[in-house]
């Protein structure tokens, strides 16, 4: 990928609950904005537990970037054990017992702050690397990606990771797809602050017009841009529409419950061309952001 001096539009796919949909559209979307001729890159953001790349049947590996936290390591024989460094942590990342003359770095705590380091008059901490976890990329065709982070197993560090993933990829294509992971906690967060627009993925249920409505208050707060988009539209009740039109929240379109939809999900496979059927709804959505990109 060869870095753009143009600015690229950012979307993220988002949801307040994991299982509406959101990755079969995060790639459904990128596959059909692609065809339509954007240069177009996909990030998986949900670091725990990335599955965007396993839709796209032939795709070239490319080398992964590992991905590294800066932690603090103490030299016992400079330390004077003052216990400066661990009044200073927010995190309680690390630990002090002056009589014993013990010291001790929690790494799965450490937030990287420095702090520890500037309070430290005795230049007894470094800074060293730790890892967190990769970056894989996947060349799908010449003008669509993918790249997906992968948080190592045992790491608290998803948001630093997800952060990570945003430096690498971006301005590197047109248009960038965030698939963000599910809920409303610091790495969705993450993951929609600085997007130009946030897709939220729902369905017509009771859980997923909760969980809509806790998606919607944090997008709000962070003032980006947003619509609706229902998956599985026709299995729950009118409570969905009723939500949105009360709130004069955009609705993105929408894609009905289809068992044949479903099993190609279930297959790790993209929508088919030939389905207008169901391709048409996608279409849908992209002329929605079509609108945003002029």
């Amino acid at each position: 990928m060869t870095n753009s001096k143009k600015m690229s539009f950012k979307i993220a796919i988002a949801s307040g609950k994991g299982g509406t949909g959101k990755t079969t559209v995060s790639v459904n979307l990128s596959n059909l904005l692609n065809r339509n001729r954007y240069n177009t890159l996909l990030a998986d953001c949900d670091v725990e537990e990335p599955n965007s790349a396993l839709f796209f049947s032939e795709k070239q590996e490319m080398e992964p970037k590992e991905c590294f936290q800066k932690i603090p390591e103490i030299d016992s024989e400079k330390c004077t054990f003052c216990g400066k460094c661990a009044e200073y942590c927010e995190f309680n990342a690390i630990s002090i017992i002056k009589n014993l003359k013990y010291q001790k770095v929690h790494s799965d705590l450490c937030h990287s702050c420095g702090a520890c380091s500037v309070v430290c008059k005795h230049g007894a901490i470094k800074e060293i690397d730790h890892p967190i976890g990769s970056i894989q990329h996947y060349r799908i065709k010449d003008d669509l990606n993918v790249v997906e982070g992968r948080l190592k197993i045992g790491s608290a560090m998803q948001t630093m990771l997800i952060n990570q993933v945003k430096e690498f990829i971006d301005n590197k294509a047109e248009i960038l797809v965030f698939d963000a992971p599910p809920g409303t906690s610091c790495p969705m967060v993450e993951t929609v602050a600085d997007a130009d627009f946030v897709v939220l993925v729902t369905e017509p249920t009771p859980f997923g017009l909760y969980d809509l409505k806790l998606a919607v208050d944090v997008v709000k707060q962070l003032g980006v841009p947003f619509g609706v988009f229902v998956n599985k539209a026709g299995l729950g009740t009118d409570k969905m529409y009723e939500y949105l039109k009360a709130e004069e929240i955009m609705l993105l379109g929408e894609v009905p419950f289809d068992r044949n939809y479903a099993s190609k999900y279930a297959e790790g496979k993209l929508l088919d061309t030939k389905e207008s059927s169901m391709d048409s709804y996608y279409e849908y959505l992209v002329d929605e952001i079509k609108r945003r990109l002029n």
